[in-house]
């Protein structure tokens, strides 16, 4: 046999093997990804396992990939006493060219649940605003009835406060043009007092504060707390952020988009 055409058998071998071993491992991912999916939907925990502020009337979540492959229908229908949740922050994106693998699916299946849905763009302070703000903007179609758009800005990552902070106006500004409406910022109490201050204090702000028992040690007016990190939901497999509001619904239904 020639040596052209032996060559060519072997690179159609090793064609059709590799092909075999693509399929065989997109199979098992999706396989994978299929049986977490049975078995969120068979989750259920008779409590949320964290201790609820039940003065506030609207409460809600935020997830990532990290929830792996959650079963909507279960979360909305879960009642624990007069407690439902009603709101989902879902994570899109981070940095310049990361999407969270779980988002389309979050995002849709979200909505189709019933839950007001808002997405988020994790900040990498070392990466350019502009393109971040491109990243999400590409990624996120956001609709009348949905929240804004969340920046979570929480680590400098060794960046100066001065430049994390032109870094972080520039991915407003971008987003709040895009959408017409203006972005929400997510960070924890410390973040915020040593790092974003007084400049960003006309921004709605989602704050993490825990095992605060009534509202978060924050003088500024705040929109969301994250009051927790280790909440459990029926069609979730693993502890997931529970969420407020700090208003009553009429006020809730004026920050999403008309």
């Amino acid at each position: 046999m020639p040596a052209k055409k032996r060559k060519g058998t072997a690179f159609i071998k090793w064609l059709r093997i590799t092909i075999v071993f693509l399929f065989v491992g997109a199979a098992g991912y999706f396989g994978y990804q299929w049986w977490l999916y049975r078995r969120a939907m068979f989750v259920r925990y008779p409590q949320f396992g964290i201790s609820i502020p039940e003065s506030y009337s609207i409460h809600g979540i935020d997830v990532s990939k990290y929830q792996q492959m959650i079963d909507w229908e279960e979360v909305k229908a879960m009642q624990v006493k007069k407690v439902k949740l009603g709101f989902a922050f879902i994570k899109a994106t981070e940095g310049i060219g990361n999407m969270d693998r779980q988002f389309p699916r979050n995002w849709k299946k979200a909505k189709e649940a019933g839950m007001v849905r808002g997405a988020y763009h994790f900040f990498l302070a070392t990466k350019d605003g502009r393109m971040q703000a491109e990243n999400f903007i590409k990624c996120v179609d956001l609709k009348p009835g949905d929240m804004p758009p969340v920046l979570d800005v929480e680590q400098t990552y060794g960046i100066s406060p001065d430049v994390l902070r032109k870094e972080v106006k520039e991915w407003l500004d971008i987003t709040e043009a895009y959408y017409g409406i203006r972005p929400i910022i997510y960070t924890n109490v410390d973040f915020y007092k040593r790092n974003l201050g007084n400049d960003f204090d006309d921004y709605p702000l989602w704050v993490a504060h825990y095992y605060q028992p009534n509202q978060p040690r924050i003088k500024r007016d705040w929109l969301f707390w994250q009051h927790s990190e280790g909440g459990r939901v029926n069609g979730i497999l693993s502890a997931v952020d529970f969420n407020v509001f700090g208003g009553d619904s009429a006020e809730f239904k004026s920050i999403l988009l008309p």
